[in-house]
């Protein structure tokens, strides 16, 4: 017994469930040691998304934190609320837990979303750094002041979609996830599609909704430490044009464009995207 305590407190055995709130558990992976890189996935994925990431920054001495939203993966899937607050919250409690200081907060796609939300809210508690992988701001859909993206008539047919042949969609989506059809191989593409099958159809829905809805800009103005925007030039979910928006509207910010990626960055340019991130998180 004694054995197991000491194995605990030398940090070889870490938590992978953690509790948000009553009866509310997400999936955390958590290994590695050094400064923290948290990383949180897009829509609708789970942490497992990073694999490829995951290795390359252990072994330049970070500690890697990737944190599954609640609705998909291996977390908890409860019905309620899904939007950009909530998560941003369930992110908040995981950091407070684990006591981290100083990190790298990455986010992907609708993850990217959700970390400029939680910079906003929380001022940037644990975290010095943030990091924008294909996010989905400042706005997924077009209205009067924004003509960028998709119109919110296509993502509502995402939405019914989902409700009647989710795999389907998911499929739908993988046709123009990376840059050209070919760009990833088969492989590549069953394990995703096996990945975003394990979300909740419930949750799926509702943070299309949020994806829909919710306007980032006043809280890109809040953000004030060193931000990196990695995006593809050929990415046909959030077009190149949201990362130009991201750049103009967040103080001092980086942009490293991927010419040869669509949507998938982290899968298409790997070497290119590691290597970006890690110099990054290690200024």
């Amino acid at each position: 017994m004694k054995k197991s305590q000491d194995i605990k407190k030398a940090g070889l055995i870490r938590e992978e469930y953690l509790k948000v709130e009553s009866n509310v558990y997400l999936h955390v992976t958590d290994a590695g040691e050094g400064r923290p890189v948290v990383l949180v996935p897009g829509w609708p994925l789970s942490d497992e998304m990073y694999e490829y990431q995951y290795n390359d920054l252990i072994n330049n001495k970070f500690r890697v934190i990737g944190i599954t939203l609640r609705g998909y993966g291996k977390s908890s899937k409860p019905y309620g609320l899904y939007d950009y607050d909530v998560h941003a919250r369930d992110i908040k409690k995981i950091l407070d837990h684990l006591d981290i200081k100083k990190a790298v907060l990455g986010g992907f796609s609708m993850g990217g979303s959700i970390a400029i939300r939680y910079i906003s809210l929380y001022k940037g508690a644990h975290v010095s750094k943030l990091a924008l992988f294909g996010a989905a701001a400042p706005i997924w859909t077009q209205r009067n002041d924004f003509p960028y993206n998709l119109e919110k008539s296509a993502v509502d047919a995402l939405i019914a979609l989902n409700y009647k042949d989710r795999p389907k969609l998911l499929s739908d989506f993988t046709k123009i996830f990376s840059a050209t059809p070919t760009s990833l191989n088969s492989g590549i593409g069953n394990w995703l599609n096996g990945i975003c099958l394990s979300a909740s159809s419930y949750a799926t829905a509702k943070c299309l909704i949020a994806l829909r809805d919710t306007d980032l800009r006043k809280d890109m103005a809040k953000i004030k430490i060193p931000t990196l925007i990695l995006h593809g030039k050929q990415d046909k979910i959030c077009s190149f044009d949201l990362a130009e928006l991201m750049k103009a509207g967040i103080s001092g910010s980086q942009l490293i464009p991927f010419e040869n990626s669509g949507h998938s960055l982290f899968l298409e340019e790997t070497e290119k995207f590691n290597a970006a991130l890690i110099k990054f998180a290690g200024k």
